[in-house]
């Protein structure tokens, strides 16, 4: 499994990755480079970058306060050799089953406890576990897809794609720095053998269960001058495979899921396992990865120092990274999830653990 359980979020201390599937690791990269990219063109000698600008002060309002965009020019695009898991994919595990025929039983659900502490209620949340109930369609799901491994409350791929449609491709903390405003995809690129029409509809447009975003939703997230919107990418299809996908495998050879991970920027280069640095044992903070919570935090927090605006130094220099998540200057961020999980991604279950832990503590 290439995600972190739940009962062990609170010892990661932003030092490991919670989830490194390829398109999660994929997203945090790019977040690291763009990071990387605000860095050089703030420090002598000033180097210029093709994919970043620093904005005007005359660019900037109460409400897209960023000091840095992605230039207008730059289109971004992403490749996946297989489907995202999730809902985009499960008219192919239905393919693979010996037996396809629906399942008879009531899906299970995923409960959640209330927020409100004078409640022991919980809340009864459509979420389903990995392939569980595989015909069960347009539902959020929770990875990972073995049914016996321990369980998490970290959301599929599709479900995480589906999400960056509205919140942009920008972490929480890169968002700081970074306006939203070009920083969504413009298509999602699959083999063809990994393409079906009706689930990539389902699980990313308007026309399924992003239906809840509607124009009107979408024209008051304009309004609000914050840069964010509903940018639904292109799905598009190539005849290429990946040389080391399950369909170019020679027949007879079974094929293995590697426990690696790799990082690639044209600024860096990592390999992870279990979402650590290789040659380091899981929870050591010295096997942290350069797109893990800490690390995007504390590189954010070096740009923000040397761009040198009172307001991004006092959201990012807070005690505890739960208070970065909470600050004022993420107020829209915030509300923008929150349609997403009562309009679109309904069942969305909150991955609330792991945030506790200090900018420079060691554990």
């Amino acid at each position: 499994m290439k995600v972190l359980p739940h009962t062990s979020l609170p010892k990661a201390n932003g030092n490991v990755l919670h989830d490194w599937h390829a398109e999660v690791v994929a997203i945090r990269a790019f977040n690291r480079f763009l990071l990387d990219e605000c860095k050089l063109l703030s420090t002598p000698p000033y180097h210029q970058s093709h994919y970043i600008r620093q904005r005007g002060e005359h660019e900037r309002t109460k409400a897209e306060y960023q000091p840095f965009t992605v230039k207008e020019d730059v289109d971004i695009h992403m490749y996946c050799s297989e489907a995202p898991c999730g809902d985009a994919s499960m008219e192919l595990t239905m393919a693979a089953q010996e037996d396809a025929t629906p399942w008879a039983s009531a899906p299970p659900t995923i409960s959640q406890a209330s927020n409100s502490e004078s409640s022991d209620t919980a809340l009864e949340l459509l979420a389903l576990r990995g392939r569980s109930n595989f015909s069960y369609l347009g539902a959020v799901r929770l990875k990972p897809s073995r049914p016996d491994a321990p369980p998490t409350l970290s959301k599929s791929c599709s479900d995480k794609l589906a999400m960056k449609q509205c919140t942009s491709l920008l972490s929480s903390t890169t968002s700081l720095l970074i306006s939203p405003r070009n920083a969504y995809f413009s298509s999602l690129v699959l083999p063809k053998s990994q393409h079906v029409e009706t689930a990539c509809t389902r699980a990313f447009s308007r026309q399924g269960r992003m239906s809840g975003i509607t124009p009107e939703v979408e024209r008051r997230w304009r309004e609000s001058g914050s840069g964010y919107r509903f940018r639904p990418f292109d799905v598009r299809t190539t005849e290429r495979e990946y040389e080391w996908s399950r369909r170019r495998v020679a027949e007879g050879v079974k094929a293995v899921p590697s426990n690696l991970s790799a990082v690639y920027t044209p600024h860096l280069q990592e390999t992870l396992i279990g979402g650590t640095l290789q040659g380091r044992k899981q929870f050591d903070p010295r096997g942290a990865s350069a797109v893990c919570r800490r690390s995007m935090w504390k590189h954010a927090a070096e740009v923000a120092g040397i761009v040198g605006l009172p307001v991004l130094i006092e959201a990012l220099g807070k005690a505890r990274y739960i208070e970065v998540k909470e600050d004022r200057m993420m107020a829209e961020r915030r509300s923008i999830k929150d349609v997403v999980y009562s309009e679109a991604l309904k069942g969305w279950v909150r991955n609330t653990g792991g945030v506790d832990f200090g900018l420079d503590e060691i554990t």
